[in-house]
């Protein structure tokens, strides 16, 4: 009996012990719920304000666009957004056939370099004082200005403000094989600005990338709304001062 009854008392803790632990996973769940919607918020609301008061400067830098060089205004890339599958695929998403390690979507950028430039080279990263760049696209990347279409990608919902800067399917895929806990990057949207950029100059080489990766990923453990308003109000001097541009 006094077996049966210490039996039965573990039982009882155990479920307690199992029910508390769920209650806390399910806080956590809703607090991450509630941090993911106020930081989207932020984004749209940041998008559509910075959209309003930069126009003008979409104007004039398309123009010079035009003037100065052959080619379109707008550049759209093949980049890998975040990886939702944990939430279900839809049946179209093309990572059915193939793992591309997240959802890919076009980002949009003020074109900095000539028309065809990677025609003979393919993917390649940015080198310093790259001779692809036009005068014009120098200065633009000088002050990030060539970004600003990206405000649209956020409000098209495949990217926030902040966030890990997406990568290329290509490179993308080399870089998973070459640096541990890479794919982790994928766990949050990507951003026109975030912790890595700040902080770090722009990255030419796998050293760099693993320096970015380790920032990135000790953003997404810390992500929320004032997390993101600091790394924005902290994107303004990086801009000013033209650190790490390439």
């Amino acid at each position: 009996m006094k077996h049966m009854a210490k039996s039965t008392r573990d039982r009882s803790g155990s479920a307690r012990t199992s029910g508390r632990h769920l209650r806390l996973m399910d806080e956590a769940a809703r607090r991450d719920r509630r941090h993911h919607r106020a930081r989207r918020v932020l984004s749209v609301i940041v998008a559509v304000v910075g959209i309003i008061v930069t126009i003008p400067l979409w104007v004039g830098i398309a123009i010079a666009i035009k003037l100065t060089s052959r080619g379109p205004v707008l550049y759209t890339q093949t980049r890998i957004g975040i990886d939702s599958r944990a939430t279900g695929t839809q049946n179209d998403d093309p990572r059915r056939k193939h793992d591309m390690g997240g959802r890919p979507f076009k980002i949009y950028k003020f074109r900095t370099m000539s028309a065809d430039a990677e025609a003979g080279t393919g993917p390649v990263w940015a080198q310093k004082n790259d001779s692809r760049v036009t005068p014009l696209g120098r200065f633009l990347r000088e002050y990030r200005l060539d970004e600003l279409p990206q405000l649209i990608n956020v409000l098209r919902g495949e990217m926030n403000v902040v966030g890990p800067r997406p990568e290329r399917p290509t490179i993308f895929a080399d870089l998973r094989e070459q640096i541990p806990n890479y794919q982790r990057r994928q766990l949050t949207k990507p951003g026109i600005t975030g912790h890595a950029q700040i902080n770090l100059e722009y990255d030419g080489s796998i050293d760099d990338v693993r320096q970015k990766v380790a920032y990135d990923l000790e953003y997404i453990e810390c992500a929320g709304f004032w997390e993101d308003l600091k790394i924005m109000a902290n994107t303004l001097p990086v801009m000013l001062f033209r650190r790490g541009s390439r």
